[in-house]
């Protein structure tokens, strides 16, 4: 069992093991199932994201309407060619960005590691699909190292953006995606925690304020640049940028600071954008509430 990255990485180096290895064995130990039912297990939750993907991709709607479409802009612009950012960062937010418009539609998609910021590691992962081309066993040992950090992460901080805001769902997801990335890309177990400490670090301080209650304004956009800071930050771990404050430390800092984040700030809709005039009006509109009466 590990606890921490610090115990993640000392099991993976003494055994000379991916960590994605070592999070199914673990997972075998704790619930009792054998190797093969956990990894069915986790490629039904890969099979659940590629649906929600590619039924994001064609185009869904929220029943609010403040979502939707937005993926379908985002891969017809790619088609046209003449993006400034990378081709495969693009295709990692529009892929990001359609997972959470089909959870702002009701529809099904796989917590990682919560429903708000769902889009992070499946965005990233289809993605890399185009760019690296993983078998399908590539793919479900990203998921088991993503579920590693993340693992530490509930353990030692949070996941829960009524706890400690958005930076402990979409920054967790974005850490979890960037280490992710890096053992797909063929990195080393520093190099994945290099990674998770490098994005969580420049997402710290990330309320949680969505528009009208709803996991929709400013959440599904958030997921696309949390797509965006993970593979980012897996490109720089990649070619051997460091983080000077060590993930596990990253992570106790996360937790502190959404522990003296204000109550408004995590996810109430008591304040950010929430609380601005337009976001105000949104939540009239919606529920019909008179603006007087808010």
């Amino acid at each position: 069992m590990f606890r921490n990255v610090g115990e993640l990485l000392e099991l993976a180096n003494s055994q000379n093991k991916k960590i994605s290895e070592i999070m199914i064995e673990q997972e075998v130990t704790v619930t009792g199932r054998s190797r093969e039912e956990v990894i069915a297990f986790m490629d039904r939750n890969l099979r659940v994201m590629e649906e929600a993907v590619e039924r994001g991709i064609k185009g869904v709607k929220s029943h609010s309407g403040l979502t939707g479409g937005d993926a379908v802009l985002l891969q017809a612009y790619i088609q046209k060619g003449n993006f400034l950012t990378g081709e495969t960062v693009l295709d990692a937010v529009s892929k990001a960005v359609a997972t959470n418009e089909v959870n702002a539609a009701m529809g099904t998609i796989c917590a990682t590691p919560t429903a708000g910021s769902a889009g992070v590691v499946p965005g990233t992962l289809f993605a890399l699909k185009n760019k690296l081309n993983p078998t399908r066993e590539q793919m479900v040992a990203f998921l088991f190292t993503a579920g590693a950090f993340g693992f530490v992460v509930a353990n030692n901080a949070s996941i829960s953006g009524a706890a400690g805001g958005c930076q402990a769902e979409v920054g967790s997801a974005a850490g979890m995606a960037a280490a992710a990335i890096v053992e797909m890309a063929g990195g080393t177990p520093d190099q994945c925690a290099q990674a998770m400490a490098i994005t969580l670090k420049n997402m710290l301080g990330l309320v949680c304020d969505p528009v009208a209650g709803l996991v929709e304004v400013p959440c599904v956009k958030r997921n696309a640049m949390g797509a965006a800071n993970a593979m980012v930050a897996a490109d720089m771990a990649l070619a051997g940028v460091t983080s000077r404050i060590p993930c596990d430390e990253v992570i106790d800092a996360m937790y502190k600071i959404g522990q003296n984040m204000p109550t408004a700030l995590k996810e109430t809709a008591q304040g950010g954008l929430a609380a601005t005039p337009t976001g105000r009006k949104l939540e009239a509109k919606i529920f019909g509430i008179p603006l007087e009466e808010q």
